[in-house]
């Protein structure tokens, strides 16, 4: 049987915490190799906030895969095409923003499954499988196993909807937008109040309940994260290049002006 290997999936299906970094200015074929040095489990290729092409995007997926480390992008709207693109091009997984209702979740799993799943069409061969031919019920098959679908939770109305979006065949990944959410809830930045605690606790059961795999996203201080872990997250956005590369040169400027010139 045809097996395509999805490291972020691996760590995910053995109960362990699946570790991505996000990508909006790193943009060249060898960042996938870096970040799996780093230890990074996936890569977060952010297309809904940046200017990044599909061409960028699906060349640092053809070059992660081979690294080993999976290639996860985050499209920018629910249209079909801007899933199936990133996916016929080499992109191991796809993060779907915004999904509010049970319905757009629905056709978000139409748009990224092959039959019988879902309706996702058929091209020919594919970067995940090496571009050898197989038989094509074979190779969809393969291709339906490996791929990760994440949808995003990052509102009220969504929240309220997650048990049964949970419980929906196809989806992987349920992830909280911390940020939006809190933007949408009325309380910007609070990542610690008491009421995005509940939420992380209601994803968390869902997903447990359904056999999906709880994500958090937008949320950086080591201690919540932590607080946050415990409780059940495992999907998790770790951080991104801009923030990891300010934070490093800060770290140097401060050192470098600080040593005392005789």
């Amino acid at each position: 049987m045809l097996e395509v290997r999805n490291v972020a999936r691996e760590r995910l299906e053995a109960g362990e915490l699946a570790l991505g970094i996000g990508l909006r200015q790193a943009r060249t074929a060898d960042i996938g190799k870096i970040m799996k040095t780093c230890g990074f489990d996936w890569l977060f290729i952010d297309m809904e906030h940046s200017t990044m092409s599909v061409d960028t995007a699906v060349q640092m997926s053809v070059a992660a895969q081979d690294a080993g480390i999976t290639p996860i992008v985050r499209v920018p709207g629910f249209e079909h095409h801007h899933a199936t693109r990133v996916l016929d091009g080499g992109a191991q997984g796809v993060v779907v923003p915004h999904v509010d209702t049970p319905e757009v979740a629905a056709r978000m799993v139409s748009n990224v499954r092959y039959p019988p799943i879902g309706h996702r069409s058929v091209t020919g061969s594919l970067p995940q499988i090496d571009f050898e031919t197989h038989p094509i019920g074979e190779a969809a098959a393969a291709i339906n196993r490996s791929t990760l679908l994440v949808t995003m939770i990052e509102t009220p109305t969504a929240v309220e909807n997650v048990e049964k979006m949970a419980a929906i065949d196809g989806i992987d990944v349920l992830l909280v937008g911390t940020n939006d959410l809190c933007m949408e809830m009325g309380i910007p930045g609070q990542f610690a109040d008491p009421k995005v605690a509940a939420v992380m606790e209601r994803v968390v059961a869902a997903c447990r309940a359904n056999g999906k795999h709880p994500g958090l996203g937008g949320v950086y201080e080591p201690k919540l994260m932590q607080r946050y872990i415990e409780m059940g997250m495992r999907f998790i956005l770790s951080g991104s290049d801009l923030s990891m590369m300010m934070a490093g040169s800060r770290e140097r400027t401060r050192f470098l002006r600080g040593i005392g010139l005789g």
